[in-house]
């Protein structure tokens, strides 16, 4: 279930003048020893025969000749207006001593509140843990890996302890989280050009057992729409259970597939899961700034901006 915390107390500001932010390419995960599994990969072989019998020599030309059309189906399917909906977002909003209201993008059917309770899934729902014990470091890293190497929709990662507990310490003290989403929406112009856009999503962490935490992500538009029964599109497990014997900690993480998010779309909000909540340490000038961004939040500090919140998001540096 979504469970969401009671309240949220936070002063948003924001700009009407988002319809456009640059687009800068953000690097691969520096911290989790990262994982996930994609169409492409497994398919990877039939991709490439279906390449060669048109012509192609690799799956790239494919791809690249595709390409209009791809494109073209993106903006078919994700008909997005971010700037809209930051806007309507800042006229209805008011988050302080109320719950918070966000705009929709799209609708899917909310958790039936009658529905019993699933319990939830341990490391031991996924691995032996006790046979676990005579194993190496390595050994368990491969079978957590080997685990998840064929499913689709899947994360996973294998976390050093140091860098869960700076992670755990900011995701207990500021539980719920909001952040940016780029995507590409067709512009109003004569041209009708892409801009790029942000779409906002809604970070939520749950302390469910003593060594299973989990970290769910909706969109804004979802939880206005359903509030504590909006379905969450990702959700990440994280598992404690060999800090240790093994000093690692395991994630696991599904992305829904009925919804308009992607792998990759989640992990770039892992990566500044990451980045927010200090798993990559608060030394540099830009790691302090993000997460007193998430503690201002928190606090419904007035120093919380969006526009700032993006900026650091697109950030580079960490």
């Amino acid at each position: 279930m979504w469970g969401l915390v009671s309240k949220v107390s936070a002063r948003i500001h924001i700009s009407t003048r988002l319809s456009s932010v640059s687009n800068k390419t953000i690097g691969t995960f520096p911290v989790f020893r990262f994982y996930s599994s994609s169409a492409e990969q497994k398919y990877r072989k039939k991709l490439l025969e279906e390449a060669q019998k048109q012509g192609f020599n690799s799956i790239e030309e494919l791809k690249n000749h595709l390409k209009g059309t791809i494109e073209s189906k993106k903006r078919e399917f994700n008909k997005i207006d971010p700037l809209k909906e930051l806007e309507d977002y800042q006229q209805r909003t008011k988050m302080e001593n109320n719950n918070s209201k966000h705009m929709m993008t799209k609708s899917r059917s909310p958790l039936d509140p009658s529905a019993p309770k699933v319990p939830f899934k341990t490391l031991d729902s996924f691995l032996d843990v006790a046979k676990l014990k005579d194993l190496s470091k390595q050994e368990v890293e491969f079978l957590w890996r080997a685990r998840w190497a064929q499913k689709d929709n899947t994360l996973c990662a294998v976390i050093p302890v140091p860098v869960y507990d700076k992670m755990m310490a900011n995701a207990k003290n500021n539980p719920i989280f909001v952040l940016p989403l780029p995507r590409q929406v067709q512009s109003n112009d004569a041209k009708s050009s892409e801009e790029q856009g942000m779409e906002l999503h809604y970070i939520q962490w749950q302390f469910v057992g003593p060594q299973t935490t989990h970290c769910m992500m909706t969109s804004l538009a979802e939880y206005k729409l359903h509030q504590e029964f909006a379905r969450p599109h990702t959700t990440l497990q994280f598992h404690s259970d060999l800090v240790k014997d093994k000093e690692i900690v395991f994630m696991n993480g599904h992305v829904e597939p009925d919804t308009n998010v992607n792998v990759q779309d989640a992990q770039l909000l892992l990566l500044n899961v990451q980045r927010f909540y200090g798993a990559m340490g608060e030394e540099t000038p830009v790691a302090k700034q993000r997460v007193q961004l998430l503690r201002d939040f928190s606090k419904g500090s007035p120093e919380f901006n969006v526009e700032k919140l993006i900026s650091l998001s697109q950030s580079m540096e960490n």
